[in-house]
Parts: structure tokens; C-alpha cells; sequence
């Protein structure tokens, strides 16, 4: 009898952990090797399972791919490792007659650039067609959190095999993916997929899975599976440990058993003892046919309240739109940074934007100083934020501590690394790219959190991104924008930049993108300053001709500082008629300098504007 044959009347018993067991048997190396170097382990812990009353196990190919076996230097090995792990379970079960499922694990979690969908198919591929060599029960796909993975992949295998597959999504929270889609929903979309077994595993313990199943009905043709963890983890003294009695796991198998479920097994923490007490609790039970399910009060997301002003992005495409960078102080006195940022309010600038901890040395908190400005003077602040000092939940709480501030304006960037900081030693965090952070921050503006869940009410946050166009092949750097365009980017500003000519060049490459740019525009101070920004800061290049130009005043510093005014004039003068916003960086502190050219920006605009010139980029008319 199949195994589709035998969930149709009954209710079935999966193994439990593998890696569980491996780990506490003291081995940190490539699992998946060891069904080359010491196949007798696995043998064994498939045998205990089987012994426990395991009618299904699977086999020790969770990460046994060429995408994750390179960190071990073991991609060439992919297709006589997955072998001879269905070799091994099929020994083992081969006395008792259980089913043997090649398992193939998901890769993506909250990141999606962490490898594309084409290198997944690939790899997917490989590692299916290893596993069908050997002639398993059918496939078991687990520990999905990116449903987009999971459905790839499930479209890719049913092309290759008509046997079983067992598909299982991950939830960060009960009943939800990391996307928003509900549970039911994610079954429903996974079975018309051709899933013959929808599911989920890992991450939460029995109590939570059995909630998220109360609101999923049964599928019409498929079957339920259930691999919840032992319980939440915990760490002693530097080891991962799951606190669950195996009586505790036996009687949440029969809860989920009064789900619905068909298919009972266990995933991180479970041991043969749970898998022991799930047989044992659900001898004689037949499977449920019939499920009332009560759904529950959906929650609301209410809209966001509206905006007082327009969002930059709207501003700069009807109106010459200027932005000016105020970095916060490094040390406590901020009398002259709060004078600083009052007088350039009175230019009538749309912005004071704010860096984060820039060159990785700290300043005061640019949410702090934000809301002091907006809420004490008035001034629209543009808050940035690095992927480099806060982990996802520090993001998300940074997010939502901004949206409670009613700061709504923020550049998404990566952030400089904290080896050219104050603090050399300091960790730098990256759980997410700039380009995911503005997905995230996007995902916020629909209501729901970067897990998933809800969050009554949404975000409206407008998302810039930067863009470095001081670099040698401005086309792959134009690619990178189409990219956060993709990823919700709303506008763009730009690094500093000191020649007319990669003004143009900047325009030409970028007129034809839907999003606005604004243009960085940084006045020099000194000789000093033009060759520490030429010679050591990435990304910027001087042309001789400034240089010479900073040189010839390097004793004078009054001097050095007009002819740093008069070079971003300059530039400023082509700036002003291909861009409609202009980015104003103040060096140093020197606000009196971002104020001249302000100054000089809007006399340049009544000039333009008795002459008859447009600066609104042609593709915005």
C-alpha cells in the first residue's frame, strides 16, 4: 500500500530530528557527510525512530545541495551524498516496510538576495534527480520560509516526478508566513501546485502549531503534516537546548491529530522518546474527515493618517526640491547643531537629511535629534538608516519608534563598515541588505511585520536610496538603481559629485528611470579636504583641475573656502537645469556654506525662470 493509499485511512507517525541527535552526539561538521564517512550513525538514528514507531522517515539530505555544500568544499560530492542517504534509510527501513522520503531543505529566510531564484532551481534540480536515482517513497520539502522558494521549487519538482511530495512552509508567527499570507491560504495555493501532503515544521513548538492549525480547513484533495519543534529553544552555557517532555509532544499529537492533521512528526529538539509518546497517544485514533473551523475576527489594518506634507518624491517632480545634510554631533553639546539646522529652516530647504553613524563613528541618535527638530522647531527631518548596527528586530523597532515620532522620511543605505569607525572592533550586523531593507520598510507601509504579522495599522514612510555614481562602470551602477526600483525604492540620492561632465554623464545614463534623483553637491573647504576626499574616501574622484584649484589657496584658508564655493556653483549651474532636486552636503558643520548655496540655487531658479528654462526632468513633463 502507497503512502497516499495509507494517509487516506490513517493517521501517520514521522521520525523526528536528525540533526538534534547529531548535534548531541557532539558532531559540528557537515551532517550530510557523514553518510559517506560513517553511514552506521545515520542507520542508527533511523533505526531508533523506526524502533519509536516512525511509519515515515526521511532521509540526511537537508542541506545535502551544491549551494550548501561549498561552505565545506563538498559541491562535487552532491549527487553520492544524496545516494547514499536514500541508500542508508532504505536499509533501514527496508525490515519494517516504512516509507522513505528524500528530503530537500529550503535556503532563503528573510533575505531574498542571499541567492537567486535561478541558482535555487539549479541546485534544487541537481539534488532531485540524485535522490530519484535511488527510488525514494516520495520528497519531503521543509523548513520554507520564502513562499516563493517553496513554490518554485514544487512547480520544478513536479515536473521531474509524479511521486509524493510533502511541501512544509516555516512561520515566524502562528498561522502567517514571513509575507503576510495566511496558513490556509499558503495550503490552498501549495496544493493547487500539486502538493500531495501541505504542512509546516520547525521554528514554533507543539503549543503554537496547534494554533495556527485551529483556522486551516481541510484541503480538498491533499493531506495535513505537522513537524513541530520539541518546544522553543533555549541556550546553556553556549549549546542549544529544547526544554519538552516526550508525554507534553504526545498529547499535542493528538490535538493536532483533532486538526486535522495526517501526517504527526517532529523537527529541532524532537528525540525517538517524543516520537515514542506520539505513537502511544494516538494508538487507535482514526483520522478527522470533518472540521468545523470558527474563523477569527480578522484584524483590521487601519491607513495610515495623512500626510501634512507631500512625500519628497512628489515635491521634487513638480518643484526644484533641495535637501541639505546635517550631521549630528560626535559629542553632547548640540546647541550649534540645533542653531545650524534653525538657519537653514529659514532658506525655505524641503529637508535636513541625517546620516547614521557615518564612517561608522558614533554620533547622537539621528531619531533622537529628528524628533527634536520636527517636534521643537518645526524642521522636516530625512532620517537614515544602516543595515550595519541593527539586527531585524532592532530595524523593525527603529522603523516603528520612527513611525510613532511621525518621522516618515528615510534613505535606506548599507552602511560603511565598522573597521574605518571609532571602533574597529565593533561587530558589524548586515542581516539584510539596503536593497531588503527597503522591502522590509515597504512591507511596513502594508501593516505587516517584517515576520509576517500584523501590525493594525500602516507605515507611510517615503524610502530613498543611495546611489554612487562616482564609479568606473556608471551602467552597472544604473542597473543596481533599476534594482531598488524593483525592491520599492521611491527616490534616489546621490554621493557627492565634483565634475560637470560626470553630471551629464549621471543624467544620460539615468533620464529613462521612473524615480527621482537628487543630485549630491558638496562645497570643499580646503586643499587638505580636496585631497583626503580624491586620495582615501571610496568612491570619490576629483579632477585635476579642482585640485590644482584647492592647491592654489592651501595657505589661505578664507580664501580655499570661496574657491570651494565657486567650484559647487559651478556645478551647481549644470546640476540646476537636468535635476529637479539638488542634495545639499554641509562640510563640517559649515551650515553658512549650504546657506550661500541655497541662496545662490534659488537666484539661478529666478534667472531660469525669466529666461524661460524648465529644470523638471523631461521624464516627468
Amino acid at each position: 500500500m502507497s503512502l497516499l493509499e495509507r494517509l487516506q485511512n490513517e493517521v501517520l507517525l514521522a521520525d523526528g530530528a536528525m540533526g538534534t541527535l547529531l548535534y548531541s552526539y557532539g558532531i559540528d561538521f557537515c551532517y550530510e557527510e557523514l553518510n559517506i564517512e560513517k553511514p552506521e550513525i545515520i542507520e542508527k538514528i533511523h533505526r531508533e525512530y523506526i524502533k519509536a514507531g516512525a511509519d515515515v522517515i526521511q532521509t540526511n539530505t537537508y542541506s545535502a545541495n551544491a549551494l550548501k555544500l561549498t561552505r565545506y568544499g563538498m559541491e562535487d560530492r552532491v549527487e553520492e551524498l544524496n545516494k547514499a542517504a536514500v541508500r542508508i534509510a532504505r536499509k533501514a527501513a527496508a525490515p519494517s516496510q516504512r516509507f522513505v522520503l528524500g528530503t530537500i531543505g529550503g535556503m532563503r529566510g528573510i533575505r531574498k538576495s542571499s541567492v537567486s531564484l535561478a541558482d535555487i532551481k539549479a541546485s534544487f534540480q541537481q539534488q532531485a534527480e540524485a535522490i530519484l536515482l535511488e527510488d525514494p517513497d516520495g520528497f519531503l520539502l521543509e523548513t520554507y520560509y520564502d513562499f516563493e522558494e517553496l513554490t518554485t521549487v514544487l512547480q520544478l519538482l513536479r515536473q521531474m516526478t509524479d511521486l509524493p511530495v510533502i511541501s512544509q512552509v516555516s512561520m515566524h508567527e502562528p498561522g502567517i508566513l514571513q509575507n503576510g499570507l495566511s496558513l490556509n491560504h499558503a495550503f490552498k495555493q501549495l496544493e493547487a501546485l500539486g502538493a500531495n501532503v501541505v504542512g509546516v515544521n520547525c521554528r514554533l513548538g507543539p503549543y503554537h502549531t496547534i494554533q495556527a492549525f485551529e483556522e486551516v480547513t481541510l484541503p480538498e484533495k491533499a493531506f495535513l503534516s505537522a513537524y513541530p519543534n520539541a518546544s522553543l529553544l533555549d541556550v546553556e552555557d553556549g549549546r542549544i537546548v529544547y526544554e519538552s517532555e516526550a508525554d507534553y509532544f504526545g498529547q499535542a499529537a493528538v490535538h493536532l491529530r483533532n486538526e486535522g492533521v495526517r501526517l504527526i512528526g517532529g523537527c529541532c529538539g524532537t528525540t525517538p522518546k517524543h516520537i515514542e509518546a506520539a505513537k502511544k497517544a494516538l494508538a487507535g485514533l482514526a483520522p478527522v474527515t470533518e472540521k468545523k473551523v470558527v474563523a477569527k475576527k480578522p484584524i483590521i489594518i487601519k491607513e495610515p493618517a495623512p500626510l501634512v506634507v507631500p512625500p519628497l518624491q512628489e515635491q521634487v517632480k513638480k518643484e526644484r526640491t533641495i535637501i541639505v545634510e546635517l550631521d549630528t554631533p560626535k559629542h553632547l553639546d548640540t546647541a550649534t547643531y540645533i542653531k545650524g539646522a534653525k538657519a537653514l529652516q529659514q532658506t525655505g530647504m524641503a529637508a535636513i537629511t541625517m546620516a547614521d553613524n557615518s564612517l561608522a563613528s558614533p554620533r547622537v541618535s539621528n531619531l533622537a535629534m529628528g524628533s527634536l527638530l520636527k517636534m521643537q522647531h518645526q524642521i522636516r527631518p530625512l532620517v537614515h538608516i544602516t543595515c550595519r548596527d541593527r539586527n531585524l528586530i532592532g530595524l523593525q523597532s527603529h522603523l516603528m519608534g520612527l513611525h510613532a515620532l511621525g518621522l516618515h522620511d528615510v534613505l535606506a543605505i548599507t552602511g560603511d563598515p565598522t573597521k574605518v569607525g571609532d571602533f574597529p572592533g565593533a561587530t558589524s550586523v548586515y542581516d539584510v541588505s539596503s536593497m531588503e531593507l527597503i522591502q522590509l520598510i515597504k512591507q511596513l507601509n502594508e501593516g505587516i511585520s517584517f515576520s509576517g504579522k500584523p501590525l493594525k495599522q500602516k507605515a507611510n514612510f517615503s524610502v530613498a536610496a543611495a546611489f554612487n555614481p562616482n564609479v568606473r562602470v556608471l551602467d552597472r551602477a544604473v542597473k543596481r538603481l533599476e534594482k531598488k526600483i524593483e525592491y520599492g525604492a521611491d527616490y534616489f540620492i546621490t554621493q557627492p559629485i565634483f565634475t560637470k561632465e560626470k553630471i551629464v554623464e549621471v543624467y544620460e545614463a539615468t533620464k529613462h528611470l521612473p524615480t527621482p534623483i537628487f543630485l549630491g553637491i558638496m562645497p570643499l573647504t580646503s586643499s587638505r579636504n580636496a585631497e583626503f576626499l580624491h586620495h582615501e574616501v571610496p568612491g570619490i574622484k576629483l579632477s585635476d583641475e579642482t585640485l590644482a584649484r584647492m592647491k592654489a589657496h592651501e595657505n589661505d584658508k578664507e580664501a580655499a573656502a570661496l574657491e570651494g564655493l565657486a567650484i559647487a556653483k559651478e556645478l551647481i549651474d549644470t546640476a540646476a537645469e537636468l535635476f529637479n532636486g539638488i542634495y545639499i552636503i554641509t562640510p563640517f558643520m559649515r551650515y553658512e556654506m549650504s546657506i550661500e548655496l541655497i541662496h545662490y540655487i534659488e537666484e539661478l531658479d529666478r534667472k531660469m525662470n525669466e529666461r524661460g528654462i524648465t529644470h523638471v526632468q523631461t521624464i516627468f513633463n
